[in-house]
């Protein structure tokens, strides 16, 4: 196992993920390309479930992060897993209806929905908006009178937490764009404003602290805190919170030096956290969400390239160059995110080769990974990333014009093509 159960060496010396060899999925579907294993997929999305149900009991709930991985074949397996579903935009909507999944289980997030965005979630009979702040409690209120219902809405809060990941990807503290933060006030004004309206029904706060964290305690932090300002809006407002959505944030194993993590651990911790604080705020313990993305989706994908050029700059570095880059992964130049890589040609061979790995495109940041080490590799290698299933085909991008590459999912059956290729056709179809 290299990582995770998904990655492997086979007897032929070559990568394997999901029990099939990754030079054969190469030659078969192409390259750059996303290889998914829904399985391994699957197998976190029980573990979850199983989790919430032992631990917090009730109606608490997972809720998928689509924003991690979204492609219609995925919905329909987050639909089958019995998952709930977090949507940020109307073409993530979308494409859960594609997938024919229950818009009563989704969540509408973001921090400017449009007044169509909004329209268009009400019209598909959306279960929740998360709802940002005072002018989209308006429009909500305003649309949904428009419909004749009453829409179901959680408050995104700000906690103040600092979790000290990547500054680019913390949400929780009081500087933020998202969200209503309690030590200014704001949190309990809008959740006034939001009892006030007639077409609204409060059901319950929201918080989201960071991604990629590997220990409870921000978490904890977060918990404890939101069931404080449960407690206070009930005293305030007489207003009881039913739902408490702790948001997502769990950290995956990129590389060999990333800890392993127990995601049931850290739950129980929250749960505990959680009971804790309604016996010492005399309230009851609200219904827990939370909306795990990519700790569900990473480890399941890797992505496959072919070596074009191997570049031996002596006192320098080595380059190696393959078909694609920052348009499939934009994530190192955003972030400097590392990754495990293999050449998945000669995966059993010593990775004695330093290189860096670059992208295709006219940018001299379009790198994967620097300073990493793997079997030399010559012309026609396949090299594999590991651990590209989440903000990988969802951040994608048609950058110097490079159409997408394919998703090919490996499930029971094997594989086949959940998304396909971009052609140059697709390219050029939205213009005039």
């Amino acid at each position: 196992m290299i990582l995770h159960d998904s990655f492997e060496i086979n007897e032929n010396g070559r990568l394997s993920i999901a029990g099939h060899d990754a030079v054969d999925l190469a030659a078969k579907f192409g390259t750059p390309a996303f290889i998914i294993d829904e399985e391994k997929i699957r197998s976190v999305c029980r573990k979850y479930r199983e989790a919430f149900s032992e631990l917090f009991g009730g109606e608490s709930r997972p809720v998928y992060a689509g924003k991690a991985l979204c492609f219609t074949d995925l919905y329909r397996v987050m639909r089958e897993e019995k998952m709930a579903a977090d949507c940020v935009s109307s073409g993530e909507l979308a494409t859960a209806l594609k997938a024919g999944f229950p818009m009563r289980d989704v969540f509408f997030h973001g921090n400017n929905k449009t007044d169509d965005d909004i329209r268009y979630a009400i019209s598909s009979g959306v279960g929740y908006f998360v709802a940002d702040g005072e002018e989209e409690l308006i429009a909500i209120d305003r649309e949904a009178k428009n419909a004749g219902i009453t829409q179901k809405i959680l408050l995104r809060i700000t906690p103040g937490i600092d979790p000290h990941t990547h500054k680019k990807i913390i949400t929780g503290n009081v500087d933020s764009k998202f969200g209503s933060a309690i030590s200014t006030g704001r949190a309990s004004e809008i959740t006034a404003l939001a009892m006030s309206l007639g077409n609204i029904e409060l059901s319950g706060f929201h918080c989201h602290v960071g991604s990629q964290i590997f220990e409870p305690d921000p978490f904890c932090d977060a918990a404890a805190i939101m069931m404080k300002f449960i407690a206070e809006m009930k005293k305030e407002h007489g207003y009881a919170g039913t739902i408490l959505n702790l948001g997502g944030g769990f950290g995956v194993r990129y590389t060999e030096d990333d800890p392993i993590i127990s995601y049931r651990d850290n739950i129980k911790a929250i749960a505990s956290t959680v009971n804790e604080a309604a016996k010492r705020f005399l309230i009851d313990p609200p219904t827990v969400l939370m909306e795990p993305g990519r700790s569900i989706v990473a480890a399941a994908g890797a992505t496959l390239y072919t070596v074009g050029s191997v570049k031996e700059i002596p006192g320098f570095r080595n380059y190696v160059s393959i078909d694609g880059g920052m348009t499939d992964n934009p994530r190192y130049t955003l972030y400097g995110s590392k990754y495990t890589v293999i050449n998945a040609s000669r995966a059993s061979l010593p990775a004695d080769f330093e290189i860096t790995l670059a992208g295709r495109c006219c940018e001299s940041g379009d790198l994967i990974a620097e300073g990493v080490r793997i079997a030399k590799p010559e012309r026609g290698d396949v090299i594999a990333v590991l651990v590209t299933g989440a903000y990988n085909y969802s951040m994608a991008s048609n950058y110097n014009r490079v159409p997408r590459p394919p998703v090919i999912m490996i499930g029971k059956n094997g594989p086949r093509v959940a998304v396909r290729r971009e052609t140059r056709e697709d390219i050029t179809a939205l213009d005039e």
